[in-house]
């Protein structure tokens, strides 16, 4: 079964059109707009940059070759999944190319790429965690400076880039293809199990691209977004004793 790409393209581009039109239409979208663009540039290039480091550590040198293992933005930026995560809320950056022959050999190689895509996520879950310290840290101890227009735009740059990092993260933990979600899950599969997956990935792919432009992804993902931010600030406001009910 084969869906040619250039249709996938165009749904995305009339979905992300009409993202776009609802953004401008929204009463300080505009604002809204460049609250986001620190976040995403911070959850892409740290998690890229996870994915390298990770390959670089288990033995291939295929990311430090390629100039990969850097917090360079341009150099982990992919231009249409940035797009994507900025008007559709889930995106991808320029995946890390990795050998897996060269890994060195004290663990399996399919364990050693769950490891790999596994960083990526994990990177975007321990950025969240210290932004949202940050932010609490502000609100706590520079209160006056919160109350102020500068201090509450900064506030919510912090509470942007948690958001961001978060949604990144758990989206790409979908346990299908291409995400990495299935490169983790496939790791610890029994043999005849992967093989199965990796022979299917491309039917795997068509049903990942089905289920986001439906809007199904949408209605699953963004309930554990908005559940794993509402309770890591309270988590945080907790810490710091704001006294959030």
């Amino acid at each position: 079964m084969y869906i040619d790409r250039r249709i996938i393209f165009l749904i995305i581009a009339l979905m992300l059109f009409s993202s776009l039109m609802t953004l401008l239409s929204r009463e300080n979208g505009l604002l809204s707009f460049v609250i986001t663009i620190p976040g995403i540039l911070i959850a892409i290039t740290f998690h890229e940059f996870a994915h390298a480091f990770a390959a670089d550590r288990l033995g291939d040198d295929t990311p430090r070759r390629q100039g990969r293992l850097n917090l360079n933005p341009f150099t982990h930026l992919d231009p249409f999944g940035t797009i994507m995560l900025v008007f559709a809320g889930f995106g991808w950056g320029k995946p890390v190319e990795i050998n897996p022959r060269n890994f060195n050999r004290d663990i399996s190689l399919s364990k050693a790429e769950a490891i790999v895509a596994a960083a990526g996520p994990i990177m975007n879950f321990i950025i969240a965690i210290i932004f949202e310290i940050i932010s609490c840290a502000v609100i706590r101890f520079a209160p006056e400076f919160y109350l102020t227009r500068a201090g509450f735009v900064i506030v919510a740059v912090i509470n942007s880039i948690v958001i961001t990092n978060l949604g990144l993260g758990i989206f790409n933990l979908i346990p299908l293809p291409p995400l990495d979600g299935s490169k983790v899950l496939s790791g610890f599969l029994p043999y005849n199990a992967k093989n199965w997956m990796d022979s299917h990935s491309q039917i795997f792919e068509i049903i990942f691209i089905a289920l986001w432009i439906v809007g199904i992804l949408s209605l699953i993902i963004s309930p554990i977004i908005s559940w794993a931010y509402n309770g890591l600030t309270y988590l945080c406001a907790s810490m710091f004793g704001l006294g959030i009910g």
